[in-house]
């Protein structure tokens, strides 16, 4: 058996910069936080995490680090700590943050300035 070669998709993301892999690794870290933020599509959820986030963090096995993150708005925190995209924006909406927000805090960018790369004259 040949010893296993690195995938295509590995060896270019890290040729990316900025790019971050979501692999078994990232997936096994950021679990018990996309599970949080997937939980979050129920109203009586959301309601719940505004009334006090730490609790509602802490009841469902989220990490220091991610609840940190959480806190100070880190989007690009959490995706290095294996927050995925499609869960953590349901929490970013129960925070009233939209995409663009989140786009332009994980770019670095004001929001304004992430705007003027967007080709969506009127987008939120």
């Amino acid at each position: 058996m040949k010893p296993s070669q690195p995938h295509a998709a590995d060896v270019d993301a890290a040729r990316i910069p900025g790019t971050y892999l979501f692999d078994l690794a990232l997936s096994r870290q950021g679990y018990a936080f996309n599970c949080m933020c997937a939980g979050l599509r129920k109203p009586e959820a959301r309601a719940e995490f505004l009334a006090d986030p730490d609790a509602y963090m802490r009841a469902r096995g989220v990490s220091q680090a991610h609840r940190d993150a959480v806190h100070r708005r880190d989007w690009l925190a959490l995706t290095r700590m294996g927050g995925n995209l499609f869960f953590f924006l349901k929490l970013a909406v129960t925070l009233g943050v939209g995409l663009y927000a989140v786009g332009a805090q994980m770019r670095g960018e004001s929001y304004e300035e992430f705007m003027r790369t967007r080709n969506v004259p009127g987008a939120v």
